[in-house]
């Protein structure tokens, strides 16, 4: 097929795709290549049209300069195994190297450039700068093809400003993500259930008053549910507490009575008198929800609170869960996350992970991917739209 995404025919063109490769590494070892996987199909695709491919990505948090430990060298490598052909590698992100690199692609060949953030134009807040570097990326492509969904949130030069300078299109992956995202804000099935969990009420404050008019039910658990326990006058003891935002959630408690939302809050908690770490053997209790010793913390929610979430999703039709219930990375915290996981396996309908520490969850606690509608690649960028936030890297693809 030599059409793709509205580009025309490109065969013999050098296509440029903001890919989405920010994987986790142990070393030099990948331990989960989730992402790179996703990122196949448009990749194979653009090849299998006779594109000469040109991937750019960002693999962790550099500070605008090379990093050994942040190089997408296994990326490419491991792109390779899964392409089933030899990935090109640029050791530059638009210098000697990329310039040789991609000039030394025929037609339906790969390569993949440095960490896209090696170079400090890439998330400079200057405009001038930021373009500068776009320029650069700009001169080896004719086209553009944006299909990294984990950053269309960022206004950054490899997602926003190079596709102002190339023809350009969105990828499958990116397409497929945004369909489901509108799926969940303009017409969801009912019942539609919302699972909020993760630490912070304030990471969620804007999903929360967003979807207080879109679901019929919010479940919430995780660290930010002490916030809301506590905005109902119970004890929460050396738990996560964000006392700036008790005013906030007494708000979304009287807003969702009066709108005919039910939140849904644990009624048990799983607790300890310490966060685990080292050597320590965690010493789990369960306590009632308004019941939580002054000398504990948090960890999780509880089983009968886990029950109570398996039940509350079991007719639901739609529904988007983004937040662990508690620190699943230790067994003994893991159960609240496993229930909800487990839950939405069973759920006859749309269901979605909202990607970050969600997606992670479901890996470590041995969930298939196959088993959950759809695992979003993105968990701020999911955020975001759900918040009714307009996001750039999308925007640009529009004008």
């Amino acid at each position: 097929m030599s059409e793709y995404a509205g580009l025309g025919d490109v065969a013999g063109k050098r296509v440029l795709v903001r890919s989405d490769l920010n994987v986790p590494l142990d070393g030099t070892t990948i331990t989960d290549d989730k992402r790179i996987r996703a990122s196949v199909p448009t990749i194979q695709a653009l090849a299998d049209a006779g594109a000469r491919v040109v991937v750019t990505a960002h693999l962790g948090r550099p500070k605008g300069a090379p990093e050994d430990r942040y190089s997408l060298r296994p990326v490419a490598a491991r792109l390779g195994e899964l392409l089933g052909t030899d990935v090109a590698f640029a050791t530059d992100t638009v210098g000697e190297s990329a310039r040789e690199t991609v000039a030394g692609l025929a037609d339906g060949q790969v390569a993949v450039l440095e960490n896209v953030r090696f170079n400090p134009g890439e998330t400079s807040k200057d405009e001038a700068e930021r373009g500068a570097f776009a320029d650069q990326l700009a001169e080896l492509a004719d086209a553009f093809v944006s299909d990294g969904f984990g950053v269309v949130h960022r206004k950054q030069a490899s997602v926003y400003d190079v596709a102002q300078r190339l023809p350009h299109a969105m990828g499958g992956l990116v397409s497929a993500e945004i369909d489901v995202l509108r799926r969940l804000t303009e017409s969801p099935e009912r019942p539609y259930v919302v699972v909020l969990g993760g630490s912070k009420v304030s990471d969620k404050l804007g999903v929360i008053d967003n979807l207080l008019g879109k679901a019929d039910k919010l479940l919430i658990g995780g660290g930010m549910v002490f916030t809301f326990l506590k905005a109902q006058g119970h004890e929460v003891g050396k738990s996560l507490l964000e006392e700036d935002q008790l005013d906030t959630c007494r708000s979304y408690l009287q807003r969702a009575e009066e709108s005919g939302v039910e939140i849904v809050l644990p009624t048990d908690i799983v607790v300890d008198t310490e966060f685990p770490s080292g050597d320590r053997t965690p010493q789990p209790r369960v306590v009632p929800a308004d019941g939580i010793p002054a000398d504990s913390l948090g960890l999780d929610i509880g089983p009968d609170s886990g029950a109570a979430f398996a039940a509350a999703l079991a007719d639901a039709k739609t529904v988007f869960w983004n937040g662990p219930m508690g620190v699943f990375e230790v067994d003994e915290f893991a159960g609240g996350t496993r229930a909800v996981a487990e839950a939405l396996t069973k759920v006859d309908g749309l269901s979605v992970v909202g990607g970050g520490d969600s997606a992670a969850a479901t890996v470590r606690l041995g969930f298939a991917e196959s088993s959950f509608g759809h695992i979003s690649t993105g968990g701020g960028a999911s955020l975001e739209y759900l918040e009714g936030k307009e996001l750039p890297g999308i925007k640009v693809l529009e004008d």
